[in-house]
C-alpha cells in the first residue's frame, strides 16, 4: 500500500469549511495526496448531528492525518 499525505486548504473565515451536513449528520471531506502523485477526494461521515461536535472530530481527524497520514487504499 502507498503512503498518502493530506491536501486540505483552510479558510479562516469559514470555520466549518470542509463540513457539509447531508440530512442531518455531518461529513468532511478532504483530499489526500500519494507518494507517487495519485490524488483522491475522501469523504467521511462524522457521526454526529452536532455542529459543535463535527468541529472537533474534522480538527482531531486532520491532526492525526498530517501527524501520520493515511494508507492509499
Amino acid at each position: 500500500m502507498t503512503h498518502a499525505v493530506l491536501s486540505v486548504r483552510i479558510d479562516a473565515e469559514n470555520t466549518a469549511h470542509h463540513l457539509w451536513n447531508n440530512h442531518g449528520v455531518w461529513w468532511v471531506h478532504y483530499t489526500l495526496n500519494s507518494e507517487d502523485g495519485r490524488t483522491r477526494r475522501v469523504r467521511r461521515t462524522l457521526g454526529t448531528r452536532d455542529r459543535a461536535a463535527a468541529l472537533a472530530r474534522r480538527d482531531a481527524l486532520f491532526d492525526r492525518l498530517q501527524a501520520v497520514g493515511e494508507l492509499w487504499r
